[in-house]
């Protein structure tokens, strides 16, 4: 079963602090901002997600990533990022969001990988590897635990 690892805010910039439950409207999570409008944000990046696994598999290659270093609000675990693609529909407590496109990685993320190589996470060069960015579908809150699954 798949459920909320980590959520993740901040007025600005990286790394995102944890929180244990969040209310989420159509343009994101509630007390999350970005310094970057132009490339963060707005109704089809309201929300990124990462996977806590790959997470891990990355800090044993030596990276120093965590849940929300790398600027995401949602760390989910076991979820198969895998079967991840852009238009599925994801329930997330009581909000439903839509997955829109691989979340690009950018410099502001070097902190959390090894010789500051950001583009680890690069859905041009490791297409597996990426976080996501997702659409509201449905408002509603998200805590700590909570289930994540497919909306067929």
């Amino acid at each position: 079963m798949s459920s909320v690892y980590s959520l993740n805010l901040s007025s600005g910039g990286v790394p995102k602090v944890p929180v244990d439950q969040v209310r989420v409207n159509l343009n994101g999570l509630d007390g999350d901002s970005h310094n970057d409008i132009k490339h963060h944000g707005g109704l089809n990046r309201a929300v990124c997600l990462y996977s806590l696994e790959l997470i891990n598999d990355l800090k044993l290659e030596g990276h120093s990533i965590y849940p929300g270093s790398t600027g995401e609000n949602i760390t989910i675990k076991g979820l198969d990022w895998s079967k991840l693609e852009s238009g599925l529909k994801l329930k997330i407590g009581g909000v439903i969001i839509k997955l829109t496109n691989p979340a690009t990685p950018c410099k502001t993320i070097s902190n959390s990988f090894l010789l500051g190589d950001f583009s680890r996470i690069s859905v041009r060069k490791n297409p597996l590897w990426s976080r996501w960015y997702a659409s509201v579908v449905q408002e509603g809150s998200i805590k700590i635990g909570d289930k994540v699954s497919l909306v067929l």
